[in-house]
């Protein structure tokens, strides 16, 4: 995993590489699917904050020629398995050339949200 912080912006971007591991024989392809994009999304944003906006692309590394599946900033309690997969769920119904066997460049972009509550209340305080 490769990380990148943009200080300017207040933002991190990500990098990982994935290979889906080969399923068990027990397992049926989707339920496995399901199963490697919900440890997948949890992992990835395991150490944001619930306020910040996180978003993800996804894309093979064989043919760079093929469009990033992408999903769109949102709140980071906002990105859910489910999300992820219904996006991913589409793109594997639509295109044959992309299946479990793909290696895969998954890059998460994080922008910190300012908080608020950094001064003091001055009310009723002289301001001497």
């Amino acid at each position: 995993m490769t990380s990148k912080s943009f200080p300017k912006f207040n933002a991190t971007g990500r990098n990982l590489l994935i290979t889906f591991r080969p399923r068990g024989e027990e397992l049926e392809p989707i339920t496995y699917l399901k199963e490697c994009i919900v440890a997948l999304t949890n992992y990835l944003v395991d150490d944001v904050p619930d306020r910040d906006l996180v978003g993800l692309r996804i894309r093979k590394t064989e043919n760079v020629q093929d469009k990033v599946v992408g999903i769109s900033f949102r709140r980071h309690d906002q990105l859910k398995p489910d999300v992820v997969w219904g996006v991913l769920g589409k793109v594997f119904q639509s295109n044959a050339r992309f299946g479990l066997s793909d290696r895969l460049e998954v890059r998460l972009d994080h922008v910190r949200m300012p908080a608020g509550n950094g001064r003091e209340n001055t009310k009723g305080r002289s301001l001497d």
